[in-house]
């Protein structure tokens, strides 16, 4: 031991293994140097996963929450580290992630007087946050700790920062933890759920929308046999799609970007729709136009854990506040007397239409290389992305079979997606994980296969390069139309397969179609991180569209 054992550098860490965290993902830094100390100590118990980004680091901790359902925990410095990790931050209070970002921070003495990276987190973080702090009484440093965890994971989970001011981390860190927080949980009302299964036995067209985080394998399997028994159609909301296995006889689908015309259409036409943890917010919603206030006010059974989501934007028939797997088990429990078939049946039926793929121009068909993947992989692979364009591809011809094995970010962050799946093959090294990366999206956050290579995570990359950012790209020739006017959209991209040699990594390169299962084969087998350099054609901009179509309009 480098220093005493009860600082609070200590006890902090001891409330970590108290709660069962088992990694940490980090940048490391001058300013919590005592809590990297005293890590040392315990790397039987902790693994700490040097990143080369904060961005990195905090996009794995999100990942790490979502995964695993405990908070994910990222230690960064001050100033700079903390301004780079604020987007997993974000990421994680828009898709409601337990997360809980330690910030390394000036000492106390020195506050006010625009120390070196001298920042307020209370402030900066005060609305990206669940709850953002700094400790300033070292003997309460397992209180506040404690408190992170409970908000992280109470109601509506999300993240939290503390703020670790240097002088105070080697001062008496008073009481040692003595049992691990154990969240509060609301189960669903009785009397509500007896109104719900009074409202579905009347219903004639009602639809289920599932989103949210906070669900359990077995909870999400209960609801998914009981919805399928009785043949109510069952929908995700936006990336969330993992939640019911999409091979259900009743699957309908996900709301999100790019939705099925038909599931819009469906959901325009329920006369009953019960919501399960999703916000119901912009991208599920089709920008706030999905549904009418007057509409969801006879329509909307509303249950979410956090109380502050019901009525947010949309008036309810039934509201109930209740953990996302506790209201699941519960409406598990209900028998409506009927079934409602033919609406099941139609409802799958549009989703395989909808997923089956479709033709291009170019030489790569990104519909079928995304159905070949959902072949080819295990029903427990773990598939994560970014945001873009490219993404779209995936979410509408990818099938997931098993609940969590779906990694993206709701907040549509760019440079998620590698992060995200260095962190899922930490945690599962036995599960295949396959990140699909934009060429844009990428290079965010790509130098993070230098971690991968480090500590040996071989998870795989699919890096689908158009030479485009390839949203924004679309976006221009929707509303400023003309090749000249686009404009800050083209990449000039490297060579994907050196860069990955270059680290000691596999790479292979794809330019056909016909090509990418046995790309896909070599960088699965490759024994070490590998990326897929997939070549494709802007002219194909997104499923459906195409360059010169958008332009001809």
């Amino acid at each position: 031991m480098t220093q005493p054992a009860n600082t609070a550098a200590r006890r902090l860490v001891e409330t970590l293994i108290i709660n069962g965290i088992d990694r940490v993902f980090c940048v490391p830094g001058e300013s919590y140097l005592a809590v990297l100390d005293a890590l040392a100590d315990v790397r039987d118990k902790i693994q700490v996963i040097a990143c080369r980004h904060e961005a990195g680091a905090a996009n794995m901790a999100e990942a790490y929450g979502k995964l695993t359902g405990r908070p994910g925990v990222c230690m960064v410095t001050r100033g700079p580290g903390a301004t780079h990790a604020s987007i997993g931050v974000h990421t994680a209070h828009q898709d409601s992630t337990p997360m809980i970002l330690f910030v390394g921070q000036i000492a106390l003495t020195d506050r006010g007087r625009g120390a070196f990276q001298e920042v307020d987190y209370r402030e900066v973080f005060g609305g990206l946050a669940k709850w953002a702090t700094e400790i300033e009484s070292p003997e309460r440093t397992v209180e506040v700790v404690e408190r992170a965890f409970a908000t992280a994971l109470q109601g509506r989970m999300g993240p939290a920062v503390i703020a670790l001011p240097e002088d105070i981390l080697h001062a008496d860190g008073g009481p040692a933890p003595i049992r691990p927080v154990t969240p509060a949980k609301a189960a669903l009302a009785p009397d509500v759920l007896a109104d719900i299964g009074a409202r579905l036995a009347k219903a004639e067209r009602p639809l289920i929308v599932v989103g949210g985080s906070g669900w359990t394998d077995a909870a999400a399997a209960a609801l998914a046999d009981w919805a399928e028994r009785c043949m109510i159609p069952i929908s995700g909301s936006f990336r969330r799609k993992d939640i019911v296995g999409n091979d259900r006889r009743n699957y309908a689908g996900d709301l999100g970007l790019g939705c099925n015309p038909k599931l819009v259409a469906r959901a325009r036409a329920a006369d009953l729709i019960i919501a399960i943890g999703a916000r119901l917010g912009e991208n599920p919603t089709q920008g706030y136009t999905l549904f009418d206030r007057a509409h969801t006010a006879q329509v909307l059974v509303h249950l979410h854990p956090g109380a502050e989501e019901l009525g947010r934007v949309w008036p309810t028939l039934v509201a109930g506040v209740a953990d996302n797997s506790l209201a699941a088990r519960a409406l598990a429990t209900l028998e409506p007397g009927r079934t409602w078939e033919a609406e099941a049946r139609a409802a799958h039926d549009d989703y395989l239409a909808f997923s089956t793929p479709v033709p291009v121009t170019g030489a790569v068909n990104m519909s079928e290389c995304m159905a070949h993947l959902a072949e080819a992989l295990p029903p427990t692979a773990i598939i994560t992305n970014g945001a873009g364009n490219f993404a779209a591809w995936l979410h509408r011809f990818y099938r997931h079979r098993a609940c969590r094995t779906q990694l993206a970010p709701t907040s549509g962050a760019m440079g998620y997606g590698y992060p995200a799946a260095i962190a899922a093959k930490s945690v599962h090294p036995d599960r295949e994980v396959v990140c699909i990366a934009g060429d844009g999206d990428y290079l965010m956050t790509g130098q993070e296969i230098a971690t991968a290579v480090q500590y040996g995570i071989n998870a795989v990359v699919v890096v689908v390069d158009n030479g485009t950012y390839g949203t924004i790209r679309m976006h221009q020739e929707m509303h400023y139309p003309g090749a000249p006017r686009t404009i800050a959209t083209d990449l000039k991209n490297p060579d994907f397969v050196q860069y990955a040699e270059a680290f000691g990594a596999f790479g292979i390169r794809c330019e056909r179609t016909e090509d990418f299962p046995a790309a896909l084969a070599a960088a699965r087998n490759a024994g070490r991180p590998a990326i897929v350099h997939l070549i494709t054609s802007a002219e194909d901009i997104a499923p459906g569209r195409t360059i010169s179509g958008l332009r001809s309009r």
